[in-house]
């Protein structure tokens, strides 16, 4: 087996480990601590913040980067959308359940994104492509469909509380 085969068989080897402990608890309700929604974008955010301090990428690369963000932003808010929300009328818990459209999505970007990956990194020089910006850009992708796949769902569960408090209200 050479090297480039088993570059592209352990990422999609451990994909298919993790879906199928994921796949275990798809339609399982759990609670959504809305309280607690923030911590992970906050540490993504500066995380990125963090590489972004100490390999700034440079002129045109912050464009190309503004713009795979919002491209992850538009896949997040897509990805957000996909997960089903409910609240408790008693108690007003939100429960979120792991969509199976959700969990297939993020799947394939993942082979997308290590398909793209490998290509990019074996054309980057007749390209003339940047490996750092290659690199940057998966980082902003990913960071920028997580959070504001939370935020899309942040947004929804408040709108689904003030909801449920109206109609407690009213009755």
């Amino acid at each position: 087996m050479n090297q480039s085969s088993i570059q592209i068989l352990v990422p999609l080897v451990i994909v298919a480990a993790v879906m199928v402990f994921r796949m275990r608890g798809v339609n399982r309700e759990r609670r959504l601590k809305l309280e607690l929604m923030w911590i992970m974008p906050a540490l993504l955010l500066a995380m990125m913040a963090a590489v972004f301090t100490v390999l700034p990428p440079r002129g045109m690369d912050w464009v190309w980067l503004a713009a795979i963000f919002a491209l992850g932003g538009a896949i997040g808010w897509w990805r957000g959308k996909l997960m089903p929300i409910g609240i408790d009328p008693e108690t007003h818990l939100l429960n979120v359940k792991t969509s199976p459209a959700a969990l297939l999505f993020i799947v394939g970007l993942l082979v997308v994104r290590q398909g793209l990956r490998t290509f990019l990194e074996s054309e980057a020089s007749a390209w003339h492509l940047n490996a750092a910006l290659l690199a940057d850009g998966f980082m902003v992708l990913g960071v920028s469909l997580l959070v504001v796949s939370r935020v899309e769902m942040a947004l929804r569960a408040w709108s689904l509380l003030r909801q449920a408090r109206a109609a407690k209200a009213a009755a």
